[in-house]
Parts: structure tokens; C-alpha cells; sequence
């Protein structure tokens, strides 16, 4: 079995592949070319989304050399869902997308060198395509009854599904052959979700140009339940700073659930078997440690954003819960902690006293149990220790002029927010 081959089944990111002896022996002939494709429906792409560039980062490492597709076209139409119909976005919405997510999946291959990325935009070879020699070059082999009987279009069939929709396999088929004929590009890789779109692309390959191709598909993360991974309360988990903050990104890492933390670990991390090995070792013995979740945390948001971020991040996270010095904290990170503390703006513009902040934050039930908790010595403003139920906050006692830390005991925290403007 091929080396690289072997590395990804170990980290768990095979979960199907058009033939893997015959993938395995082209791995082994010498470097080839590959792509996986991102759509733009959104501003960002996701952590979903990273396993693939996980993937090609080994692929690349190996010696192979990866397209990153990022679908100027296909973004215009959508993939069909399961559950509806998507919306059309503006064309110079997706066309703003696309310029977004080049830039993001971009900093994740390596562009020198003789295997060095490229990124490529299927609208290039479709803006000109008529819709003649569509339906008479990539039309012609397809069956429909075969594309009827794909799960999603199976699915959707009572709700309906339109015609827009149902036709997207054939762009992402035409988009594999395309690089193909012009690249030599003879490996696609994708999520689960995609295996009819990637299986027809390696079938029209062969049907039109009678030519070999192959696909590999990566699985589904999943929770110890069995249930999707990969949202937090508030939704996705963007790759966008603007859209997920570090901190909030390197916070869902570090909650990784004991019974699947190395699971994710081998898809997201670059460390080695061993030390892999070692932190599964910790787990087990020590789980209350949470070595392995602190290390995919550290290691997926160092990735994706930067070592100065995680740093912050890890340095608001310890400052949140008193071992650390608030105001010290860059304005955007204390922003960042205060949307994951759920801090409750102001009502006006008259500041509160502490007991009254106790109460409005959350952090105590009632006004009177805020004075109970500071009787007792256990309540805390921005990390200092409060005495006096009456005291009242003053400007100065605003972190970057806008917010206050309430805290009861060592576990128990909120924070009120003066609105912006």
C-alpha cells in the first residue's frame, strides 16, 4: 500500500475511494495532480471544510501536487441539499466570495515548487460554454434515471427540485474532466456528501475520453453519539476571524469530547504517531488533565489563524476565570469573551451598582442573593473582590470603556456591556 495512502486511512480521513489498490498504484507511479473544490455560499469557509485541506496538505507533503477549486460557477447554482431548496445569491455576491475564500484556502498549500498549489475558478470554463454543447458534450452521458436515483435527488423528489439543482452534478463532472484534459489532474477528493458528484466526474472521464481517473472521500466527523460535529450554540464554526473569533474558535477545540478528542486530533493536527499515541495515553489515564483537547485547541487555531492569536486566546481564557490580568487583554479578544460569556448590554446609560450588575449579568438569581454572595466574600468585579453591595461601577472600572466582568465563586461568570455608540 502506498505510503501516503497509508497515513491518511491511520488518520481517518478515507472513507471511500473509487478503487484503492488502483489509487494506491497511481500514488506510487510519481507525482500527480489532484483538486478539491469549495463553493462559495458563504463568506468563509468553514472547519468542515479544513479536513480536505488537511488531506491535500499530506498529499502535498508526499510530493503531489493540489488544485483548490473554488467554484466562481457552482457557487451561482448550490449543491442540492437534503432538506430544501437553496437561494440564488447575486452574482456579484458569489463573486465577492470567491475572492474571500481564494485568500483563505490559499494559506493553507504551498505555492513554490515543481508540486507548488494552484487555484483555479470553474467559471473560467464555463462563462463561454453554450448550452448546446452542454447538453450535447456532458449531457449525452448521463442517465437520468441514474442522477433519480442519487439519495438527495430521491429525497427531494416529493418537495420538488429544480431543474437548476437537479443539473448540478453535470458542472461538477464537466469541472473534474475540464482539469483533466488541462491539467492532468487525475484525483479528486471530498467529503462523503460528495461521492455521486466525484464517482460521475470519474465516470465521464472515462465515458468521453476514455480516459482513468480516481476519488477518495473523507468521512463525517461525528460526536461520541453518532451526530453531526462541527456547530457551536450560536451556529457554524467559520474560519473567518470576523465570523468566528480565535477565542471562540479555540474554545470549541477544548471541549472536545474525551471518546472522539483523538479522532480529531489525527484529522487536524500534524503531530506524529507517537506523539499522538502519548496524548491517547493521557486521556485515558488523566482525562481531568484534557492534554489532548488543550493540543488540538492549540494546534487547529495556531493553524488557522496564528500562534500570537491562540497565545491571546489562551491568555483570556485563564484572565476569565482569574488567573490572568483582564486589561491586559487586546480590545477584539475581551470583545470575543465577552459574546461567549453572553454579556447582557446596559439598559441605560447610568452604570449599576455591583449587586445589581450580579443580578443583571446572570451570574446570581436575584439582587438579594448577589448581596448573599458578597456577604460571603465569593463575589468579584473584574476579578477583584467586592465588599460593598452598594458600590457603584464607575467608568474606569469598564474594560476597553465598554464591559464588566461578574463573578461568583470560580466557576460562575457574566459580564454587562455598554452598547457601542
Amino acid at each position: 500500500m502506498n505510503a501516503v495512502l497509508d497515513e491518511l486511512k491511520w488518520r481517518g480521513l478515507v472513507y471511500q475511494t473509487t478503487d484503492e489498490q488502483a489509487l494506491a498504484a497511481h500514488l506510487d507511479e510519481g507525482p500527480i495532480t489532484g483538486y478539491v473544490g469549495f463553493d462559495p455560499s458563504a463568506p468563509s469557509i468553514h472547519f468542515g471544510n479544513l479536513v480536505q485541506l488537511m488531506v491535500w496538505r499530506h498529499l502535498q507533503r508526499a510530493g503531489h501536487k493540489p488544485l483548490l477549486l473554488v467554484g466562481g460557477a457552482t457557487g451561482l447554482i448550490g449543491d442540492p441539499r437534503m432538506s430544501s431548496e437553496r437561494n440564488l445569491n447575486p452574482r456579484d455576491v458569489v463573486e465577492g466570495w470567491v475572492e474571500r475564500i481564494r485568500g483563505q484556502v490559499s494559506k493553507f498549500v504551498d505555492f513554490a515548487g515543481p508540486n507548488g498549489a494552484e487555484v483555479v475558478n470553474n467559471y473560467d470554463w464555463t462563462k463561454d460554454l453554450s448550452t448546446l454543447d452542454f447538453l450535447r458534450d456532458v449531457g449525452k452521458h448521463f442517465s437520468v434515471n441514474r442522477m433519480l436515483a442519487r439519495d438527495v435527488v430521491a429525497t427531494r423528489l416529493d418537495s420538488g427540485i429544480s431543474y437548476t439543482e437537479f443539473s448540478y452534478i453535470l458542472l461538477q463532472s464537466l469541472d473534474y474532466r475540464e482539469l483533466y484534459r488541462t491539467k492532468n489532474c487525475t484525483l479528486q477528493t471530498g467529503a462523503s456528501d460528495q461521492w455521486g458528484n466525484i464517482s460521475s466526474g470519474v465516470e465521464l472521464i472515462r465515458r468521453s475520453d476514455g480516459g482513468k481517473a480516481h476519488g477518495l472521500c473523507t468521512p463525517l466527523l461525528t460526536k461520541a453519539d453518532g451526530t453531526k460535529f462541527g456547530k457551536t450554540e450560536s451556529g457554524t464554526v467559520w474560519l473567518d476571524p470576523q465570523m468566528t473569533s480565535p477565542y471562540a474558535f479555540h474554545q470549541f477545540f477544548l471541549n472536545a469530547e474525551d471518546a472522539k478528542v483523538i479522532d480529531y486530533l489525527k484529522v487536524f493536527s500534524e503531530r506524529s504517531h507517537d506523539e499522538i499515541d502519548e496524548l491517547e495515553r493521557l486521556t485515558q489515564a488523566e482525562p481531568h488533565k484534557r492534554a489532548a483537547q488543550k493540543a488540538l485547541a492549540d494546534d487547529i487555531t495556531d493553524l488557522v489563524h496564528s500562534v500570537a492569536e491562540r497565545e491571546a486566546a489562551v491568555a483570556a481564557a485563564q484572565a476569565l476565570f482569574g488567573r490572568g490580568e483582564l486589561s491586559e487583554l487586546p480590545p477584539q479578544t475581551l470583545d470575543a469573551v465577552m459574546k461567549e460569556v453572553g454579556a447582557v448590554e446596559l439598559p441605560d446609560a447610568e452604570l449599576p451598582t455591583v449587586a445589581d450588575a450580579l443580578a443583571l449579568s446572570g451570574v446570581v438569581a436575584s439582587k438579594s442573593a448577589a448581596r448573599r454572595a458578597i456577604a460571603e466574600g465569593g463575589a468579584y468585579l473584574n476579578n477583584e473582590k467586592v465588599t460593598d453591595p452598594d458600590q457603584r461601577l464607575r467608568e474606569e472600572d469598564l474594560l476597553a470603556g465598554r464591559h464588566a466582568l461578574l463573578r461568583r465563586g470560580r466557576k460562575t461568570v457574566g459580564a454587562i456591556s455598554r452598547p457601542i455608540g
